[in-house]
């Protein structure tokens, strides 16, 4: 299932245009080649992964395009870069961990209106490879990783100068994170900070912005405007690995209810309610049970837990980020605490029907990746005309 994620990004980046009015054909697609050089260090928040302190080298080569309007959000975020980039790490040379390889696509958002000096954001997020994982005999030392295969994710703020029509120089720090979502234990995660020098190369003369003056028609889940706001539901599934707690992997089922109201053209801003059953749950009350000679729960309706968050959603185009913070209101297993945190991504397959993946974390600490689906019901309403006057109430 994780090897869905990356491709869904990879479409949502250079094939969301697919879905968009056509605009005239351009020359080129303002392709470029980039290279950057990292050295940096980890980024521990467990005692056990204290053992791996080292600063070392990271490589870095991305394909990438630049904006220029073709799309109405390329000008609402300031012309984006997108791209797909791979990476390479020997992560200090640690015999226990190994090496990392990971491939992931990104989106670099401007931060400021200098095209010649620019500062910007950068998120990606796909697939990275250890060489090395956890083993309770073989490589019992490495606590922070149970699978080969595990998410990456890289988060860098980055300074871009001009240095003629085809190069440009790049100078960034940022977070390069690497972990599973708990689909396999243990998962402590690997946080790699770094320091960044880099050259690009557009292979191309690049393209002149468009303005937005003939901008595309409104989608129905785009704002345009007028008052209204919408009622989701999404159903979502997945699995939380307790292993080296518990012997098993459990299920668990997400259902929610979000209440949104837009902001802008940008993004909307509302509220969730939701439903959680973690099959884990019955398994950490029935092993205290036995410890204590008790039962801790009346049913499987007690283990269900009724949340309410705070949700932003940045919408680009079909595809939007969503983010929640939230607070459980109910359950009998409390051990991870009442608050959790919520990362994902939804993309719009029609005008009302979407697909969602999403990071359910609780201090910060990964549980469970839920898969779903989800539909949307749109309200609106528009301001009353008062015909005598002419005026709007």
């Amino acid at each position: 299932m994780k090897a869905f994620l990356p491709f869904f990004l990879l479409f949502m980046f250079f094939g969301s245009g697919l879905m968009a009015q056509p605009r005239p054909p351009m020359p080129n697609e303002n392709y470029q080649i980039e290279i950057r050089s990292h050295y940096g260090f980890y980024l521990h928040h467990h005692l056990e992964l204290e053992r791996f302190n080292a600063h070392f080298p990271s490589y870095e080569i991305a394909v990438q395009r630049s904006t220029f309007g073709r799309q109405r959000w390329e000008a609402l975020y300031n012309y984006p870069v997108v791209g797909i980039s791979a990476f390479y790490s020997d992560m200090g040379g640690f015999e226990e961990i190994g090496e990392v390889y990971a491939i992931y696509p990104f989106i670099n958002f401007p931060l400021n209106e200098d095209v010649n000096n620019r500062l910007n954001f950068r998120l990606g997020m796909g697939l990275g490879y250890l060489t090395n994982k956890y083993h309770p005999i073989d490589n019992y030392k490495n606590f922070a990783i149970g699978s080969n295969l595990n998410a990456a994710a890289s988060l860098y703020f980055d300074y871009r100068k001009t240095l003629g029509s085809r190069f440009t120089f790049v100078a960034a720090a940022g977070l390069t994170h690497f972990s599973n979502g708990s689909t396999k234990t243990p998962n402590y995660g690997l946080n790699i900070v770094t320091a960044v020098a880099g050259l690009n190369w557009h292979i191309n003369r690049p393209n002149a912005y468009l303005d937005l003056r003939f901008a595309p028609i409104l989608r129905p889940f785009e704002y345009d405007n007028k008052k209204w706001f919408s009622v989701e539901m999404a159903q979502s599934f997945g699995t939380r690995d307790m292993s080296q707690q518990l012997g098993k992997r459990y299920y668990v089922s997400n259902t929610a209810f979000n209440l949104l109201f837009p902001l802008s053209l940008k993004g909307n801003a509302g509220l969730g309610f939701e439903f959680t059953y973690d099959g884990s749950d019955k398994g950490v009350l029935d092993k205290k049970g036995q410890i204590e000679g008790d039962t801790l729960y009346s049913n499987n309706f007690d283990l269900v837990k009724p949340g309410v968050s705070l949700i932003y959603e940045m919408v680009l185009s079909r595809t939007s980020f969503v983010f929640q913070l939230g607070f459980h209101l109910g359950g009998a297993e409390k051990s991870d605490g009442i608050s959790y945190q919520k990362a994902g991504m939804k993309y719009y397959f029609t005008d009302k029907v979407f697909g969602t993946i999403a990071l359910t974390a609780h201090g910060g600490r990964a549980d469970f990746i839920g898969y779903g689906m989800g539909y949307r019901w749109d309200y609106k309403y528009y301001r009353k005309k008062d015909r005598k006057k002419g005026s709007n109430l």
